[in-house]
């Protein structure tokens, strides 16, 4: 977890900031802040780190999926094209829009493909909610022309992928609005918290309002603001936005130790485990570097080594990131109805097949790259893995 790695003295300051002058709150309150605006600090830092034309921080990760969602205009009866492999979280954000997911294949990106989201076009496709997985980008150019041929929105969850580029740009600028996590295992942090950015100046002033419950954060007087649109409370609080504003300071040399400690353990493992074969990566440039991906021949052999060997993830059976362990999500288990109970035409994620996904996620494992590690302790950590992965195939 790099962003974690590096809590010192610039956070602890940041924080006392707020502390000292009481002021937890983002908006207004002028007079009682000591000039400290951390919220609108760190969305300059992610501006200005990213390219967005507009960034505005909220609450988590998933909370900026509903933004940028909500700015797109995505909601009753709408299908939205999604990935089997992925966090909840942006799944949930589709239901609670009153959308429709649709389940289709990703590749060995571990991202969707161009061909899988064309074959789950229908009339009622609205957008297609991209997930950057494990810190790197999808195929954007392919993606991007799908979307553009169809007519339809491209979202971008970027929420493990701060830090990463397509071709020089940062993942999240392709469509209409992007968003991040800054939650507590990501390349930086702030406990809890995200960003959803656009360079669209109306998709950025509707994702500010629906994070405040409608609030225009017009003029001085909260109480007198005016309510051009509904919303919901996503704010971010000062106290995790100061801590976001001194990790965004680290996150270029957090991501080039990434890159560095990746390097080596990535080529140790190509010289000395000729049984694996790597992720395809469309920008290998661009990659912010937080995991080492890599697949063994069957799924089988993966399982095994997912109990055999240390430090690696094997996301198939994690209860949280694939379609397989969503069995809340299938029984449509929920703690009042949503609009999805009500649909008669949609995929049936009890008998959906996507071989595919199946046998991409079936084989993949996954190891977490650590910023602070020295090149004695990855190579110890490599010949630890190699030892362990032999053993798995002989």
């Amino acid at each position: 977890m790099p962003g974690t790695e590096y809590f010192g003295d610039e956070e602890r300051k940041e924080v006392m900031d707020v502390l000292e002058s009481g002021m937890l709150f983002r908006y207004n309150h002028d007079d009682q802040r000591n000039d400290h605006w951390k919220a609108r600090e760190f969305e300059e830092l992610f501006q200005n780190y990213t390219g967005a034309k507009h960034a505005h921080a909220v609450s988590s990760g998933s909370a900026a999926v509903a933004c940028m969602m909500a700015a797109a205009g995505i909601g009753h009866g709408d299908e939205v094209i999604c990935t089997p492999f992925t966090f909840i979280a942006p799944i949930e954000a589709v239901l609670f829009a009153g959308a429709i997911p649709v389940f289709t294949e990703v590749d060995e990106t571990l991202n969707l493909s161009a061909a899988s989201i064309e074959a789950a076009i229908t009339p009622r496709t609205k957008a297609v909610l991209l997930v950057h997985m494990c810190g790197a980008a999808a195929d954007l150019d392919g993606i991007k022309a799908v979307c553009d041929k169809h007519n339809i929105k491209l979202l971008e969850d970027a929420g493990q992928a701060l830090g990463a580029f397509y071709k020089g740009k940062h993942v999240g600028l392709f469509g209409e609005a992007g968003a991040v996590s800054f939650d507590f295992f990501k390349i930086t942090t702030a406990g809890e918290g995200g960003v959803c950015f656009t360079n669209d100046t109306d998709k950025y002033e509707i994702m500010g309002q629906f994070s405040d419950h409608g609030h225009s954060h017009v003029g001085d007087n909260r109480g007198m603001e005016p309510h051009p649109i509904m919303g919901f409370n996503y704010r971010l609080g000062e106290l995790n936005a100061a801590v976001a504003v001194a990790q965004m300071r680290k996150l270029e040399m957090i991501r080039e130790q990434n890159k560095k400690n990746k390097a080596i353990l990535k080529e140790r493992l190509r010289k000395e485990v000729p049984f694996i074969t790597f992720r395809c990566l469309p920008d290998e440039e661009g990659d912010s570097a937080t995991f080492l991906n890599f697949f063994m021949e069957t799924p089988e052999l993966a399982l095994k080594a997912s109990k055999e060997v240390q430090g690696v993830a094997y996301w198939y059976t994690n209860m949280y990131h694939f379609i397989n362990q969503w069995d809340h999500l299938k029984a449509l288990k929920s703690p009042y109805k949503l609009a999805i109970h009500d649909y008669e035409h949609r995929q049936d994620w009890n008998t959906i097949e996507l071989p595919k996904s199946q046998n991409i996620i079936g084989r993949l494992l996954s190891i977490g790259i650590r910023a602070t590690w020295t090149e004695e302790e990855i190579n110890a950590f490599a010949d630890q893995l190699i030892s362990q992965l032999k053993k798995v195939v002989a």
